[in-house]
Formats: structure tokens, C-alpha cells, sequence
């Protein structure tokens, strides 16, 4: 038997005995990953960062069809606070928006709210500075809401479905229980529960590691 065989199979069975450790704890066990600041940008925010024509390049791809590019950026608060090498996550969108942490937020001097991607209505306003121009979102920049990914596959078996709400649990030496955390669903996605590196942190979790659905009473 070939060595990356061997490790396929290890990687099946060392899965399989954690979700049946979930599953004897009273909950579906989901892998994290850590979502560091990032902004999504239109196709003419794109070009008004980077020149007429510019098409983002990738860098390493990521679920649901989207991509970390090469490119980065710096993004301004309103008190001229500056984050710079910030990631542009591609494809382009219909809407420009930056992700930050609360954190970030503060270090910004920018009021965030905490939303689900996409929801920027009423959003904090943010400047985002390119090589070749500087663009201004009056509403834009908010810190994600708390969610886990999951395909059809996933959701069934963990007995919830998209929209629902659910808490997680960290079973590490904090203990720690996210509350409030979304159910998204969709073929193209992969198990994973994003939290930002706030709450990472605080709970001394990393990517990688793995939390738990907590049952509803």
C-alpha cells in the first residue's frame, strides 16, 4: 500500500472516531478555520484600486468557489487609522465590503456592526487605498457574524438546516460556548465553522481544530 493511501485512510478513520466522540458528547463535531480581515470588491472598485482592466489573480482557493488573490490593500477609518496588507478575497461581487475584527474595529476608529456577509446596509463607512486610486464606501465595513458552512450531506446529519441557529462549543482547557452561531448550507460548501481572530483567540482555538454542535435542549 502506497504512503499517501495510508495516509488517506488514517485521515478517514482519525475523522470518524471524532465524530463519533461528538456524537457520544451530545453534539456533531465540525472543524474550524480562524477568517482573518479581508475585503470583497466590485469588478469597478477592482479596476479603480488597480488600473482600467485589472482582474484579480489567485493565490489559493477556497470554498464555495472563492479565492484568496494576490492582491492586497490598505483600508482607512475615519480618524485616518490605517491596516495595511489587507487580502482581497475574489471572485468580484455585486457589493464592496471589508471584514474586520472588533478589534480591528477599534483600531480603525470605525463602529461595525456584527452581520452576516453580504447584510452591509447601514454598515460602518471605511476608505480602501490601492496602488492606483483610493475608493470610499459610505456603507461597507462590518464584522462577520459568527457561522458555520455546511453541505446538505453535513446539515442532515447534524440535524439542522440553513438559517438555523445553534451554539458551539470548544472543548479545550477554555471551554468555551459561541452562541448565536448561523447554519449556512449549500452544495459547494465544506464542513467548516468561521470565527474571526478575536474569537479564536479568546478561546485559544486554531485552524484545524475541531468544536462542537451543541444539542438543543
Amino acid at each position: 500500500m502506497e504512503n499517501k493511501d495510508i495516509a488517506m485512510i488514517t485521515k478517514l478513520v482519525l475523522e470518524t472516531i471524532e465524530k463519533q466522540k461528538g456524537s457520544e458528547n451530545g453534539g456533531y463535531m465540525v472543524p474550524v478555520g480562524v477568517s482573518a480581515r479581508h475585503v470583497h470588491l466590485t469588478q469597478e472598485h477592482v479596476e479603480a484600486l488597480f488600473g482600467e482592466g485589472y482582474q484579480l489573480t489567485k493565490k489559493k482557493e477556497l470554498m464555495g468557489g472563492q479565492y484568496a488573490s494576490n492582491e492586497t490593500v490598505t483600508i482607512v477609518g475615519i480618524k485616518l487609522r490605517a491596516i495595511e496588507n489587507v487580502r482581497i478575497l475574489g471572485p468580484v461581487r455585486s457589493k464592496s465590503q471589508v471584514e474586520v475584527s472588533a478589534t480591528d474595529a477599534i483600531r480603525l476608529g470605525v463602529k461595525a456592526p456584527i452581520r452576516e456577509s453580504g447584510n452591509i446596509a447601514g454598515s460602518a463607512p471605511i476608505a480602501v487605498v490601492g496602488p492606483k486610486g483610493v475608493i470610499y464606501l459610505k456603507e461597507g465595513c462590518i464584522i462577520a457574524k459568527r457561522h458555520i458552512h455546511m453541505a446538505p450531506k453535513d446539515a442532515s446529519a447534524a440535524g439542522v438546516h440553513d438559517g438555523d441557529i445553534v451554539s458551539v462549543k470548544a472543548d479545550n482547557e477554555r471551554g468555551t460556548v459561541f452562541n448565536h452561531v448561523q447554519i449556512r448550507v449549500d452544495d459547494s460548501f465544506t464542513l467548516e465553522m468561521h470565527i474571526d481572530t478575536d474569537e479564536a483567540n479568546a478561546a485559544k482555538i486554531a485552524t484545524g481544530d475541531t468544536v462542537r454542535i451543541m444539542p438543543c435542549s
